[in-house]
């Protein structure tokens, strides 16, 4: 039998797949107890395209964490970056009369026909709320006794291609495990990363993994953005891969070894070797200037910040979102990503790992583990997220609530939290 307080976190990345398994201490604090990770296969872009290989990996990963741990999970939390993720703030309105606002004015204001209309191919990940008004007055955080007439709550609502969410969550069944909850990798790697000033004064989280680039953007302590870029550290390998004409596996090496996104003056005189793809032998191998091969790289990670960049105007938080930017992914780090991105974006960037987790050893303690460990704290904690609210049973004078879907699980994390 699992212990009733096991908790189990799977990122589902284009290059790895990794697996946390802790448990939860009666204090909230977290102790990781097992650990696994796999190379990737069967995803791209974050998406899964062979069911097969995917469900290979996603075991591999589980089991080498439960092996490690000694446990064995029953569900978990699972990260995912691809299903072309949308945001946007939805705003629920309500009357109170003029009255101080009570408990069961907060309860009609999700009751009273207000919906989240997610669309037939769209799934909801997250609904958080960001903020309340009273009257057309903002940044209100709890409006429990004030007085007004006309009630708010602005819902960030985070939503992903159905089809996508469905595919992960099957593959992740037929490893026998029950999935917990579906969780935006930006997100996940902001509640690692980041520190209370960030979230309050505004904050960028760009998450660079292999296949996508994901964006999440905190105002006010709560995140307000979620989107995500198709491009990430795979694509920066395989134009190593096509510009040097060499294997994959070698172009990754280079990448890691020598590569840069920035250039520096040594990088004439120096020179990499670069076998070439199909020979048998070294009598064929490239030696080329250091320069070409930071030539290929540099253009492709300041594109992927140019397309971020872009996507942060269109939603008009290029500067809402404050001055700050944490890098984190495995991506971020390249030589030369935190300069390249200070330059592009025109804020200043910080290098994002972990918050300090008891018994995360230093080899899973880096960027490229960010996302596992949010995960995880989403997990152990009670998470802002009305999505997170405990599933209990409701009393029979409350079948309406359980009839009304998601609202009504909004209503339980009311009833349960104020």
């Amino acid at each position: 039998m699992a212990r009733s307080n096991l908790i189990a976190a799977l990122d589902i990345g284009t290059s790895k797949i990794c697996c946390f398994v802790a448990t939860t201490e009666g204090d909230g604090g977290i102790q990781v107890i097992g650990i696994g990770h796999q190379a990737s296969r069967g995803v791209k872009t974050g998406a899964i395209v062979d069911m097969d290989a995917a469900e290979e990996a996603i075991m591999a990963a589980i089991h080498g964490a439960e092996r490690m741990a000694d446990e064995t999970a029953r569900d978990v939390i699972v990260g995912f970056s691809g299903g072309r993720p949308g945001s946007r703030i939805v705003d629920m309105r309500t009357q109170v009369n003029g009255g101080p606002v009570r408990d069961a004015d907060l309860r009609r204001l999700l009751y009273g026909g207000n919906t989240l209309e997610s669309g037939v191919d769209r799934v909801v990940l997250h609904a958080i709320p960001v903020g309340y008004s009273i009257d057309g007055s903002n940044g209100i955080r709890d409006p429990r006794g004030m007085h007004g007439h006309q009630l708010a709550v602005h819902i960030h609502e985070v939503t992903a291609a159905a089809s996508a969410v469905q595919n992960v969550t099957t593959c992740v069944e037929r490893c026998h495990l029950s999935v917990r909850d579906v969780v935006a990798n930006p997100y996940a790697s902001g509640i690692a990363t980041l520190v209370a000033d960030e979230m309050e004064l505004g904050v960028t989280v760009i998450d660079m993994g292999g296949g996508t680039t994901s964006i999440a953007v905190f105002v006010d302590g709560a995140p307000v953005f979620a989107d995500s870029v198709p491009i990430g550290g795979a694509h920066v390998t395989s134009d190593i891969a096509r510009g040097l004409a060499t294997p994959i596996a070698h172009a990754e090496r280079l990448k890691t070894l020598h590569g840069s996104a920035t250039p520096s003056p040594s990088d004439e005189r120096e020179t990499v070797v670069a076998p070439q793809v199909g020979e048998e032998n070294d009598d064929h191998q490239n030696h080329v200037p250091k320069s070409f091969l930071v030539s290929i790289v540099a253009p492709r990670i300041e594109e992927t910040f140019e397309m971020v960049r872009a996507r942060l105007e269109a939603a008009g938080l290029d500067h809402a979102g404050g001055r700050r930017v944490v890098l984190t992914g495995g991506a971020s780090q390249l030589t030369g990503v935190r300069e390249l991105a200070a330059r592009v974006l025109d804020k200043q960037v910080r290098i994002g790992r972990p918050a300090q987790m008891a018994g995360l050893a230093a080899a899973t303690n880096g960027p490229a583990f960010s996302a596992c460990a949010g995960l995880l704290r989403m997990a152990g904690t009670r998470s802002s997220d009305i999505r997170f609210a405990p599933k209990t049973k409701a009393p029979a004078s409350e079948g309406l609530l359980a009839r009304l879907g998601p609202l009504g699980r909004w209503g339980g994390w009311l009833r349960d939290n104020l």
